[in-house]
């Protein structure tokens, strides 16, 4: 038995017996080149084990060779090249940013145009919101060094095809009530002028429109009103209040309690669709 003993390679680069008879494992080792990740190897199959006894047969006294064939070091190498590449590389990263911002240090609207384009994503897209959720964005349009590294460590994505393999992960998030409200609130903040306490009437019929327009029923009776408004802008209380009404007021406003604390905006807008629905 012993001289049919598989072996393994230890770390130290020598072959040990191992008690498997039918299987060959890399024992778990630690690479310093690869930020002393672990990664597993091959499987020997049973047909390495009927080739050693079918060559012990056939030589009296014979040992199987201790030499590891050379299948085995290019399927090992083959594997270790497919492991680094999935683990996440600040340096990889880095590279990937410069591929959008060149020779500064954020992604302007030019690398931002081509970006999507690689991501497969228009700009306007609503998974671009969430994702600049995720770097914490805070500037519509730009991605700044800093903000790339970090939320692209978080998403472990350091190349154009982690990002589209995570495209999915990224618009789920829409689907989590706390994720959405999150993503809403911060939705204000990364749309409006940062010199301005307010968004921009236009901006955020927009805004609203990629976040509720598939969701809200209410919603194109809402952006009406909005068009045929007094309104310029839209405050913080405002906007996170619509989210409020949509979530908890009935289609038909049944429930819509005219002496709540809800804003003037959207008293209004009761008002005016109750008005219609007479006429």
């Amino acid at each position: 038995m012993n001289e049919l003993s598989c072996y393994v390679k230890s770390e130290a680069g020598v072959f040990e017996n191992c008690p498997c008879l039918f299987a060959v494992h890399l024992h778990f080792f630690y690479c310093s080149c690869c930020r002393n990740y672990a990664y597993s190897f091959w499987l020997y199959t049973a047909d390495l084990v009927e080739k050693a006894l079918s060559k012990k047969r056939e030589s009296d006294g014979g040992r199987w060779s201790r030499r590891a064939p050379d299948s085995m070091y290019r399927k090992y190498d083959s594997t270790r090249i497919k492991a680094e590449e999935e683990v996440f590389s600040s340096k990889r990263c880095l590279e990937w940013f410069y591929e959008y911002a060149g020779t500064d240090d954020v992604v302007g609207p030019e690398g931002m145009e081509k970006f999507c384009e690689d991501i497969g994503v228009e700009p306007e897209n609503v998974v671009m919101l969430v994702l600049a959720w995720k770097l914490d964005a805070q500037n519509m349009g730009y991605f700044t060094l800093q903000e790339w590294l970090k939320g692209m460590t978080s998403l472990q994505c350091d190349t154009t095809e982690k990002l589209r393999n995570s495209l999915d992960y990224l618009r789920s998030l829409l689907n989590e009530p706390t994720n959405f409200k999150l993503i809403y609130r911060y939705a204000f903040d990364f749309a409006r002028e940062k010199d301005q306490r307010s968004l921009d009437i236009n901006t955020a019929k927009c805004m609203l429109g990629l976040l509720l327009g598939k969701t809200w029923s209410l919603f194109p009776v809402f952006h009406q009103f909005l068009e045929q408004s007094k309104y310029k802008v839209i405050n913080k209380d405002q906007w996170c209040n619509v989210l409020e009404f949509s979530r908890t007021i009935n289609l038909d406003l049944s429930n819509y309690d005219e002496d709540g604390a809800w804003p003037v905006l959207l008293d209004e807008f009761v008002e005016w669709y109750k008005g219609r629905q007479m006429t």
